[in-house]
């Protein structure tokens, strides 16, 4: 059987941490190992523990929880998922230089919050529609992408991994993407890795977000 996710808790509102734990404790592919108030504490218990994942509130005493995931990021000690109430557009935009696998929505259902930590536990890119509008509309100045002059190192990639990362960008996991295309699962994940070494990206976050800022996919009203 494979292991379950090790999912480390980061808020300085014991309630929210108790929450969180409540709706992750009833799922056998997911394990609490450990809970923080604070940036510090959370690097003290992921050295300790070796989370897969980290869902980390951004506002906290100490150390806040951008600086934490950089830290986090640097040591290689698990993806590390913002929780974020959408107060402040600059914590999206530091939370990816910061290096974090994705965003969650503090007023998520349990649904979200499992698919999240599934989806980051696997190494995917975590990106709601609304957080990419956001980030785009921020990074691009209110310009439409359509407009914008296309990157000359998209013309590193083949016309196979374009496609991919169009729908890498959509928010498509790999198997979803091999069912598309009609490939195999392996075959995609090898496209995923060729994209991201050629665009010099990080990783599938970073790929979303180039995506839409070089126009090959365009941020829509839902």
């Amino acid at each position: 059987m494979t292991a379950p996710l090790r999912v480390l808790l980061v808020d300085d509102h014991a309630m929210v941490r108790s929450g969180f734990a409540m709706v992750l404790s009833f799922e056998d592919d997911i394990e609490v190992v450990g809970e923080a108030a604070d940036g510090l504490q959370a690097l003290e218990q992921a050295r300790a523990t070796r989370p897969d994942v980290v869902l980390m509130d951004v506002q906290m005493p100490r150390m806040d929880g951008i600086e934490a995931t950089r830290h986090l990021v640097a040591e290689d000690l698990g993806h590390v998922v913002i929780v974020t109430t959408f107060d402040r557009d600059d914590y999206l935009f530091d939370a990816l230089d910061a290096g974090a696998s994705g965003f969650l929505l503090k007023n998520a259902g349990p649904e979200q919050l499992l698919d999240a930590v599934r989806a980051a536990g696997r190494g995917h890119a975590l990106l709601a529609p609304e957080v990419t509008r956001r980030v785009i509309a921020q990074r691009s100045g209110g310009r439409a992408s359509a407009a914008r002059t296309e990157p000359d190192e998209l013309s590193r990639l083949t016309a196979r991994e374009r496609e991919v990362l169009v729908l890498l960008a959509r928010g498509l996991s790999n198997g979803e993407i091999a069912g598309s295309l009609v490939l195999g699962e392996a075959t995609v994940k090898t496209h995923v890795s060729n994209v991201l070494a050629k665009l010099h990206l990080r990783d599938r976050v970073q790929a979303v977000v180039y995506a839409y800022e070089a126009g090959l996919v365009l941020p829509t009203e839902e």
